[in-house]
């Protein structure tokens, strides 16, 4: 999605094109087969669900709106969804996850990030929370963590830089309801530590060095995108 003109464009394909991707289990196997995707057009020409689906379903809700497939996948567990991707949301697979989180927390969790003194007071605000309880709504963490009115600021920039460092993950999207049960707004994101949601396998590439771990996902972006300036690989996965 771009801003021409002052206007919101989006760059999908159609239903003719054979990398047209119609439902959300088809882009769960494309996912899976790429390894990691963002949910809108960047740099890298192709590597996003807009450049793999038609636009004129985004936003309407119908079954093939990818809009509404961000929710059915992220409460699917079947992929992580979050802000991962030069803070812009996107999917990454199970299997390349354990990769992204070592590479990210440079090998820490994030006690020991805060240990030795790599994490900020405000991130360990947000992460206690955690330890009470494995999922929180953002408007529910927002207020437990300290972030109310009067409290501590920029939970949305906290939120965002912890999701980048793979400390949380989008679990599911859902919006609020009135007292007489009427949903409103937009979707609000429930949010959770990987492990919490896939087990401490998801951990399982802290053996290796992170530098390991990110030049892995390098050459998965290389090998896909040969075209791409290295600059514009890494402003995506760094």
């Amino acid at each position: 999605m771009a801003n021409e003109n002052g206007e919101w464009i989006m760059h999908g394909v159609s239903d003719r094109n054979p990398s047209c991707i119609k439902t959300v289990d088809k882009m769960i196997d494309y996912i899976n087969e790429v390894g990691f995707l963002p949910l809108f057009k960047n740099e890298v020409e192709g590597f996003s669900v807009e450049e793999h689906t038609n636009a004129k379903f985004w936003w309407t809700e119908h079954e093939r709106d990818p809009w509404l497939w961000r929710e059915l996948i992220a409460r699917s567990g079947k992929l992580a969804y979050g802000k991962f991707f030069n803070k812009k949301a996107g999917f990454i697979s199970l299997k390349w996850l354990p990769y992204f989180i070592n590479y990210r927390r440079d090998g820490y969790d994030f006690d020991a990030l805060w240990d030795d003194e790599k994490a900020s007071y405000r991130a360990k605000k947000i992460m206690d929370c955690f330890d009470a309880r494995d999922e929180y709504f953002s408007y529910d963490l927002k207020e437990t963590a300290g972030f109310g009115k009067g409290g501590e600021k920029n939970f949305d920039g906290m939120i965002t830089s912890l999701q980048m460092q793979t400390y949380l993950v989008v679990k599911d999207l859902k919006k609020r309801k009135k007292k007489d049960g009427m949903e409103y707004g937009w979707s609000v994101a429930l949010y959770a530590r990987p492990e919490d949601i896939w087990g401490k396998k998801i951990l399982s590439a802290y053996k290796e060095d992170p530098e390991k771990s990110k030049e892995r996902i390098y050459r998965q972006m290389a090998k896909l995108h040969p075209e791409a300036f290295d600059d514009d690989i890494m402003r995506n996965i760094k």
